[in-house]
């Protein structure tokens, strides 16, 4: 019944009273907002960048204005959320590496291989590891973009628009990011790349559980969320 509804009329409803239907939203990006953390974080913390993104684009609801997609909206408040955690016990910036950077990338160049055609289906088997392993190698800057351009299947706009970049640095990215990831496995792992960093069931239910968990907390308390209904513009 919910997936006729556009992302914004979600929004407006959730905003209204229907805080039920935000579970339809998360659902709906669960996937996109796990790559893109993950891509900043690590694969320890991305459950609980998620669910904090989350419950600050709920808290906040009533601050979109409508001028950028929800799905850009939900992910720049992830990538956000992200960086503030990463940068409490490391350095981390998605500015462009340095030309001396490129020593970092000595891990990729360790998965060039020359094996023969007859392994090709142990190579399909492991394709998805193989693939995180390699993005996870990749400089920040060039590894959010490489996730959310090949990966997650945003075009060059919706990217931008979600890192607050210009288009041109996007495709500059994206360009070095590919020549790095080394032509085999952009060749090789093409299918199964929409396989890697699979967010399961399980998962999704977990998140989803620990978001309202945390709302219906919120609730309990003196002054908890309030969500106005406001005009897009």
């Amino acid at each position: 019944m919910t997936s006729g509804l556009s992302d914004e009329d979600i929004v407006g409803r959730v905003r209204q009273g229907e805080t039920a239907l935000f579970e339809v939203l998360m659902r709906r990006y669960n996937q996109r907002i796990y790559r893109v953390v993950r891509s900043i974080v690590g694969e320890h913390e991305a459950e609980d960048v998620m669910q904090q993104a989350y419950l600050n684009a709920f808290r906040h609801m009533d601050q979109f204005a409508g001028r950028a997609k929800v799905s850009t909206w939900l992910t720049r408040i992830a990538v956000h959320e992200a960086l503030s955690r990463v940068r409490k016990t490391r350095p981390v910036s998605l500015d462009e590496p340095r030309a001396d950077d490129e020593g970092s990338m000595t891990a990729i160049d360790t998965l060039r291989s020359d094996a023969p055609d007859p392994e090709q289906a142990l190579l399909h088997s492991e394709a998805s590891g193989l693939l995180e392993s390699a993005v996870s190698a990749l400089p920040d800057a060039f590894r959010t973009v490489f996730m959310l351009r090949e990966i997650e299947g945003l075009s060059t706009t919706e990217t931008a628009d979600s890192l607050g970049l210009r288009e041109d640095t996007v495709k500059t990215r994206l360009h070095r990011a590919r020549r790095h990831m080394r032509t085999y496995l952009s060749q090789r792992l093409g299918a199964a790349a929409t396989a890697a960093y699979s967010f399961h069931a399980t998962r999704c239910d977990r998140v989803i559980a620990r978001v309202f968990a945390a709302l219906a907390a919120d609730e309990q308390k003196p002054h908890g969320p309030s969500l106005r209904p406001a005009t897009f513009v």
